[in-house]
């Protein structure tokens, strides 16, 4: 069994977890995969699960209980204010899918340095100029039975110039992006704004935060053992690279409250990410357990991974197959009919994040409860339809970029 690490009040964390690379991890040989029968199959629990196993709650090691098993996925929407402060827009989106049976809402990734910016119209929770509306949208959420979770953020090299006003910062000098890379007190001050962060969303009265370690942004760069070419404690081993993660982890249980809900995305491939070294952090993360869950971004729950080498499975089941212990293991990427969540719960994951499915329907979760054989609208659809949806003038226009997802008026 993995060896549980437990906040104790005025204690810190104990006991001793494994270390990197051990081979006496659950189901792994001394390289690090999982050689066993069951590995070279789909997963499966059993028999088929039902619809109705998506509306049963959800516990966490740490966090108040997910009422079901839909979570709203971190979407870029671009309706903040130029400053990060929430509009109206975007509380208005939020609260839509609260209202409409999500188990947890997710804000967008909220930026925690201003030059961590990285997109417009940003939701921002570096600064008290934030917490107004933070406070607002965290009470409405959770006077839906829903949980209220920001998702933290730092873009890194992809932050925009000529958006945050100067350089972009990455782990390393990148030229690609014309980034500088960070100091060792720059690396532990963006740990330390990402736990200031969550020390804020706990003030502003949310469950939870969920860090974002995925798509390529700051913590994603760490990751990577090509863009992080660092040779200090931050770079080298992935014990190295992901020191930033763990530091912010356990600085967040240390700062804020026992039950304070605490998830992870990382994205498996990609970015210049091994997938080797994402399903030992997985596993690491999971063995210490100081999380509540990890959230896989896989782009499409059904697909094999890129890598030839891990090829003749799901991408999913390289991580629905480690020791989870009492981490709860989530999935994102095209889930859009309810049979597809579903298998995701029958493979071994505990609860799916939908994304393209939310912004279609902000009652998802409300839908299918009240008919089984509920399906997803067909796209397009009209600009008309996403602003009934809740969808700002910006977001819709956002949406219409997606290739096939807002039907074009026609000429008059």
């Amino acid at each position: 069994m993995p060896v549980r690490r437990r906040w104790r009040p005025g204690g810190g964390f104990r006991p001793e977890t494994p270390r990197w690379g051990d081979p006496g991890l659950p189901g792994r040989d001394g390289a690090g995969y999982d050689r066993s029968p069951r590995s070279r199959a789909q997963p499966c629990r059993g028999s088929p699960l039902s619809i109705q196993t998506l509306f049963e709650p959800l516990s966490f090691a740490y966090g108040p209980a997910m009422k079901n098993r839909f979570m709203l996925a971190p979407l870029t929407n671009l309706q903040s204010h130029p400053d990060g402060r929430l509009s109206d827009d975007e509380f208005r989106w939020l609260t839509f899918r609260a209202k409409g049976g999500f188990g947890l809402t997710m804000t967008c990734a909220a930026h925690v340095q201003r030059q961590g910016q990285g997109f417009p119209g940003q939701l921002g929770i570096f600064s008290d100029i934030h917490s107004e509306g933070l406070q607002r949208l965290a009470a409405a959420i959770r006077a839906e039975n829903s949980l209220a979770v920001v998702q933290l953020h730092h873009a890194g090299m992809r932050s925009p110039a000529d958006l945050i006003g100067g350089q972009p910062v990455c782990p390393s000098d990148n030229a690609e992006f014309k980034a500088r890379g960070l100091d060792s007190a720059e690396v532990e001050q963006v740990v330390e704004d990402f736990i200031a962060a969550a020390q804020r969303a706990e003030r502003a009265g949310f469950d939870g935060v969920e860090l974002h370690g995925a798509h390529g942004y700051l913590l994603c760069q760490f990751l990577s053992p090509t863009i992080n070419r660092r040779t200090d404690r931050y770079g080298g081993s992935l014990e190295n690279r992901a020191r930033v993660i763990f530091d912010i982890i356990a600085g967040v249980r240390a700062r804020c409250r026992p039950d304070f809900n605490l998830g992870l995305r990382l994205s498996p491939e990609r970015f210049d990410l091994r997938l080797a070294e994402i399903r030992e952090l997985a596993q690491r993360l999971m063995s210490e357990g100081q999380i509540d869950y990890l959230d896989m971004s896989l782009w499409d729950v059904r697909k094999e991974p890129e890598e030839e080498a891990f090829k003749g499975r799901s991408l999913m089941s390289w991580f629905t197959d480690l020791d989870k212990g009492g981490v709860r293991l989530g999935v994102a990427g095209k889930v859009m009919a309810p049979e597809v969540a579903v298998e995701c719960l029958d493979a071994g994951c505990d609860f799916v994040l939908l994304g393209r499915a939310a912004i279609l329907h902000h009652d998802y979760p409300r839908r299918l409860a009240a008919d089984p054989g509920f399906r997803p609208v067909g796209l397009p659809v009209t600009r008309e339809y996403l602003r009934a949806e809740g969808l700002g003038p910006t977001f819709v226009d956002y949406m219409s970029g997606w290739k096939g997802f807002v039907a074009q008026a026609e000429p008059v």
